[in-house]
């Protein structure tokens, strides 16, 4: 049986049967890239201590311009022993803790004396009186204990893990990468650098795949090539199935041909093949297998493939890390072309950026070749996609787009 969905009834189902993955707590080293599975709090300011924001001296604000005494050295990471007091001063690196009696820093810039040559006992000389304050880290008024530094559901990117460590945390509670295995059907297929035949392309799509997971924070468990053999392809995804990965997705063999294998060896078993109404990537399967793991089928085509997986298996590996947005965020662009669109079907078309203009980017299609789903050398000139509704008959020159960054 043939069933039509929209994009989004078919993502939101498969969301609805996507679940997180158990959480594990990791070291904080160890954690990037990772969805923190709950708020990570701070268990300590930032900054920890009143320190210096600039190189320079550490001085009484009351005493004015007047000329000061160096009476130490205060390095970052040292504890002052001195307390500042009348006509004294200490000199100071960028954030080393601020000497007891000093209320304000003089950059070295604001002296006279070569900042490099300077040690106690020397005399300083400033270009003006210092204000109360001036140039001093604040304790705690960047982030106090008890604050929320990585929300749950927020990927560890290097900010947020920088910022983590920053407030205390050693080790983190996150979801653990998807485990994907990547299989590419097709007599066709020959694998990149061998000699091409007759009748013979190289495989691309499981690089292509390969690349997409890898960017969507989930690993390769396998990324395997099976021929159009039913009997091969039952053994390859038993084999596969015993591994116990997070995901499996296929490319080719899932529409409505004579030797579509990947349809003709899952849908007996439950997994269920239909068509979505976008262009490209018409035909869909989506289901279970080995007990519960889930199984995308992708069409054969490349352009296909990768629109695909952006609408589809992108959000469902995002949605098993806990991530709290699953799809790519959206900008509203012009067009500097315009170019025709399928009827009664989603097109995502595959434009190129121009950015000459900071404060109007347009978009046009990548090539000339439009949103053919064969096209995969086009893929290297795509940056986003533009998703046209479908309900547009017609994108003209000009027209404001939904743009969907993926570069």
């Amino acid at each position: 049986m043939s069933f039509t969905r929209t994009v989004a009834e078919h993502r939101d189902a498969i969301l609805a049967a996507t679940p997180p993955l158990t959480p594990r707590r990791l070291p904080i080293e160890e954690a990037l890239g990772r969805t923190s599975a709950e708020d990570v709090v701070a268990t300590l300011e930032i900054p920890a201590f009143e320190n210096s924001a600039m190189d320079g001296y550490a001085v009484r604000s009351a005493d004015g311009a007047a000329p000061r005494t160096v009476v130490a050295d205060i390095p970052a990471g040292a504890v002052p022993s001195v307390e500042i007091g009348l006509g004294e001063a200490a000199r100071i690196m960028t954030g080393a803790p601020l000497p007891v009696g000093a209320d304000a820093i003089v950059p070295h810039e604001q002296t006279h004396e070569p900042f490099r040559e300077v040690a106690p006992g020397a005399v300083v000389r400033m270009d003006a009186a210092p204000a109360a304050g001036a140039h001093i880290r604040r304790r705690g008024d960047d982030v106090s204990v008890g604050d929320v530094v990585v929300a749950a559901g927020q990927r560890l990117g290097p900010l947020q893990r920088s910022a983590a460590a920053a407030a205390g945390a050693a080790s983190v509670l996150v979801r653990p990468a998807p485990r994907v295995v990547v299989i590419a059907s097709g007599d066709e297929l020959v694998a990149p650098g061998e000699p091409v035949g007759p009748g013979q392309i190289p495989e691309s799509n499981g690089l292509l795949l390969d690349g997409l997971v890898r960017g969507a924070d989930a690993e390769i468990a396998g990324l395997l090539r099976v021929g159009d053999d039913p009997a091969a392809l039952r053994r390859l995804l038993a084999d596969v199935e015993a591994d116990g990965p997070d995901a499996i997705v296929l490319t080719g063999g899932a529409s409505v041909g004579a030797y579509e294998v990947v349809r003709d060896v899952l849908e007996p078993t439950g997994v269920q093949f239909l068509t979505v109404a976008m262009q490209p990537g018409k035909p869909q399967g989506y289901g279970t297998v080995g007990g519960g793991i889930p199984v995308f089928c992708l069409p054969g085509n490349p352009v296909s493939v990768a629109v695909s997986f952006e609408a589809f298996v992108r959000p469902a590996l995002l949605q098993m890390q806990g991530r709290r947005e699953v799809l790519r965020p959206v900008m509203r662009l012009r067009t500097a072309a315009g170019w025709r669109t399928p009827p009664g079907r989603e097109q995502f078309m595959p434009v190129a950026l121009d950015r000459s203009d900071s404060s109007a980017w347009t978009v046009r299609p990548a090539t000339a070749g439009g949103s053919g789903s064969h096209r995969a050398g086009a893929l290297a000139l795509a940056e986003a996609w533009a998703v046209i509704p479908a309900s547009v008959e017609q994108v003209a020159e000009g027209d404001a787009v939904d743009v969907m960054l993926v570069q």
